[in-house]
């Protein structure tokens, strides 16, 4: 038999993935689908940006709150003004006050330019302010017709920067052309937070897919985490607003799940038969040693049958 080993990092719903639904609908669907947490996109959605009411939305579902996109977004300029340090105070006091970990940050917009002269630097003088994590997301330039125009300083990859903290969205590495999987490898421990969708990088918009209908390599992503010993969140951040009901909406998101769910385990083989065998194990028993509690495990047999460890 080959013991496969679930990882401890969870599985997070972006409340993004809800819409065109409002906040309150992405906790009720985490909570019915299974989701481990959820991450707030702070949005013109008044109730995105109410410490009380997320607070309350978190204790009724039993859904906790483990991520908060920051409003960096072209749509979200006017939200908490138009001051990008301002917002990403705001960011840390709402992350705070609700127990989330991270902060998910955009690079600065080349118009921005005094803040993107210190993003850098202002980055790493508010890491030191806090215990949550400011995770810089990649981005991706932008083509119009025969030109490619870049809208984000010092760069949309955050390869050429020295964030100590980094969020890969896979929608994201389908516009700018990027491999996934050699960017992740790069990151190396810097990647703390993966936005999890799909998208085939022939568009002219940012698709988020549902994971497993692009071109981007998901599956691989989430073995290469899941035997790496990847610690931080993964949040499904997809696309489902040509839904036509709810319940086609919670049916998109538990296919996301699933997806993740399946392809985000470990397994756990003979050492004498396979050498990665023991840096997995010595993955797991510094997991146990550090006072977590121990790795969810089942084992499937080789007539397919699945046995619980």
């Amino acid at each position: 038999m080959s013991a496969i080993q679930v990882p401890d990092a969870p599985v997070v719903l972006s409340t993004a993935s809800v819409y065109p639904e409002k906040t309150p609908a992405a906790f009720e669907t985490a909570a019915k689908l299974g989701y481990d947490g959820v991450e707030v996109l702070v949005s013109s959605d008044p109730v995105s940006q109410d410490i009380d009411m997320l607070r309350r939305l978190s204790d009724y579902h039993g859904v906790p709150i483990l991520a908060v996109h920051s409003p960096c977004l072209i749509f979200t300029q006017r939200v908490w003004g138009r001051d990008p340090w301002g917002k990403l105070v705001k960011s840390k006091e709402m992350a705070e006050a609700l127990g989330a970990k991270t902060i998910v940050v955009h690079p600065a917009f080349r118009w921005q330019r005094e803040y993107a002269r210190e993003f850098e630097a202002g980055i790493n003088r508010m890491q030191d302010e806090t215990d949550v994590v400011f995770a810089v997301e990649n981005m991706y330039p932008v083509r119009m017709r025969d030109r490619e125009v870049v809208p984000y300083a010092p760069s949309w990859n955050p390869l050429d920067r020295d964030y100590p903290d980094v969020t890969l969205d896979l929608s994201h590495s389908a516009m700018s052309h990027s491999d996934a999987m050699e960017m992740a490898k790069a990151l190396g421990d810097r990647l703390s937070h993966v936005h999890m969708a799909d998208g085939t990088g022939t568009q002219s918009f940012d698709e988020h897919l549902i994971p497993g209908r692009g071109t981007q390599p998901c599956a691989e992503l989430l073995e290469h985490l899941a035997t790496t010993g990847y610690r931080g969140q993964i949040v499904l951040e997809v696309n489902t607003r040509k839904a036509a009901d709810r319940e086609s909406r919670h049916l998109e998101l538990a296919e996301a799940l699933a997806f993740t769910r399946l392809h985000f385990a470990g397994i756990h083989t003979d050492p004498a038969a396979d050498p990665r065998g023991d840096r997995r194990e010595r993955i797991a028993m510094r997991r146990r040693d550090d006072g977590s509690p121990p790795p969810r495990t089942f084992a499937v047999t080789s007539e397919g049958t699945v046995d619980r460890a």
